[in-house]
């Protein structure tokens, strides 16, 4: 099946490579910088998650943001390394553990675990979404669209499975002063 996103993507770059010779501004390089940082520290947690949880549902996600992450995490910092940008430090992943050797007062509950990554999630997406229209060279906003629709798609299987368990968090209902209430 013919990816549409890949192809526009493609497309776009064919269309955009000739302003690459051109120096990254500063606000491109902390752009990088910021999400690349976000991205470590999003690994161990989501980690710590999966050594965590013992909800098989709650268990594929986190490996599909893990599988994600690395994904983005290897594209960006081969872009730094091409670029000369200083990478920001990672830290160690964590060690695998059985989820039944963690004491009660420290594990965390399956629904902290999904809306936690839930709120990584939607920084990580308003991060790119501010670097990508913060962008001069294409071939950066480029990357961080991509970076911005990979996680709104992920986010939207999260969401999926926040709704299903009942783990979602939903404000009140506003209504307006006068409206007929339902």
């Amino acid at each position: 099946m013919v990816n549409v996103w890949e192809t526009v993507m493609d497309a776009m770059k064919s269309l955009t490579i000739q302003d690459e010779d051109q120096p990254l501004h500063v606000g491109e390089v902390m752009a990088c910088w910021i999400y690349l940082a976000g991205l470590e520290i999003a690994k161990v947690s989501v980690q710590a998650g999966i050594n965590t949880t013992e909800d098989n549902e709650l268990k594929a996600i986190l490996k599909e943001d893990m599988k994600l992450g690395s994904s983005q995490r290897e594209r960006l910092h081969d872009f730094m390394i091409k670029e000369g940008i200083t990478l920001p430090t990672a830290p160690e992943d964590m060690p695998i553990s059985d989820p039944n050797s963690i004491p009660l007062g420290v594990k965390l509950p399956d629904d902290v675990i999904a809306n936690e990554l839930s709120l990584k999630i939607a920084s990580l997406i308003m991060r790119a979404a501010s670097a990508a229209s913060e962008s001069i060279r294409t071939d950066v906003g480029l990357l961080f669209i991509q970076f911005q629709a990979e996680k709104l798609a992920f986010a939207t299987r999260l969401k999926h499975l926040m709704r299903k368990r009942g783990w979602i968090k939903v404000p009140p209902f506003y209504v307006p002063p006068g409206s007929q209430q339902h």
